[in-house]
């Protein structure tokens, strides 16, 4: 049986975990609050991040990166996107030789702009392989072991297909990608529009409206991916389409909920303040608009978002703003 750690055991680490000990893998899951650690050892439930849900035979909690990376042949680093670097440095020490990373993180990196699989491999002098793991999926459903498919991208051929092969279950197909970059813009992006899908609907503007917005945002994240050296197919794949549906329209979307609360008029700091879990796009939302600036690219509704969650507009006027714009062609040339 492949020996897996997994850094992180928030909600999507947690499932991973439960989802990997289904498929027969002997799974370390490492928690950086040694108090949760032990709750999980104690209970076989994460009370904090997704209670109610059993752990599953064959996962052992732990607050030691040492022992969680024990000879692990495939370490997952799924924290969220402020805390990958250090995490990454701190476990960097304990990584086998022979270990291949798999991101499990979706986000910029705010000072640096940097992609998570860039961050890692930066922190690891680019000495171990690095997979993206990255789809429409919610921890929830995972963990319960509806069926999900996702991407494992990487530019290691040979990593790829083991993690495609280790990491299948019979609730999870994963498809293979070479386009690290596409797979990561996307799946970071999505959040930044998962907001605005939530102004609409907090707002009450309609079908119409909603449908508008994911098609013209799928736009957006297609034009940033593409300049980071994406290949534009892949953002109508799994990694773009898939999980930007997803995460607009399901009601287990934290982002989303965001861009409800913002539109119903609740100030941010407040709805931070009543989650129990982060809400990627509000980091990233800043992040990708420097990105963007970087290449020398418009992304008028990541623009308004920046506007909203900065306070400097109301969701009403965002809204009004972009529907004032200069009239253009649909695609870009």
């Amino acid at each position: 049986m492949s020996r897996i750690g997994i850094l992180g055991a928030g909600s999507w680490g947690t499932a991973l975990a439960i989802h990997l000990t289904r498929a027969g893998r002997q799974v370390r899951l490492w928690a950086r609050d040694r108090d949760l650690a032990e709750a999980m050892a104690a209970s076989s439930v994460n009370p904090r991040y997704l209670n109610g849900v059993r752990l599953t035979t064959g996962i052992q909690p732990t607050s030691s990166v040492e022992f969680a990376l024990d000879d692990a042949q495939f370490v997952v680093v799924a924290v969220p996107s402020h805390g990958l670097r250090d995490v990454v440095r701190l476990a960097a020490s304990s990584l086998a030789p022979h270990a291949v990373l798999v991101s499990a993180t979706k986000g910029l990196e705010v000072d640096s702009l940097q992609r998570m699989s860039q961050v890692i491999e930066e922190e690891t002098e680019a000495r171990f392989p690095v997979v993206v793991l990255s789809g429409p999926t919610f921890a929830s459903e995972v963990a319960a072991g509806l069926p999900a498919a996702v991407l494992a991208a990487s530019t290691d051929d040979r990593a790829g297909a083991a993690v495609q092969e280790q990491f299948r279950g019979r609730g999870m197909r994963l498809y293979a990608s070479d386009d690290v970059a596409g797979v990561e813009i996307g799946g970071a992006l999505k959040n930044v529009i998962a907001i605005a899908a939530g102004v609409v609907e907090g707002l009450g503007l309609g079908h119409n409206a909603m449908a508008a917005l994911i098609t013209r945002g799928l736009a957006e994240i297609s034009r940033l991916a593409c300049a980071e050296g994406a290949r534009r197919e892949t953002l109508a794949g799994l990694s773009g389409l898939g999980d930007l549906v997803l995460t607009c329209t399901g009601d287990l979307s934290r982002n989303r909920h965001v861009g409800l609360e913002l539109g119903k008029g609740r100030r941010l700091d407040d709805i931070l303040s009543q989650m129990h879990m982060v809400a990627e796009g509000v980091r990233t939302t800043g992040a990708a608009l420097a990105l963007g600036a970087r290449h020398g690219l418009e992304l008028p509704i990541t623009a308004q978002m920046s506007a909203v969650l900065d306070g400097e507009t109301s969701p009403l006027e965002a809204v009004e703003t972009l529907m004032g714009r200069r009239q253009r062609a649909e695609v870009d040339r």
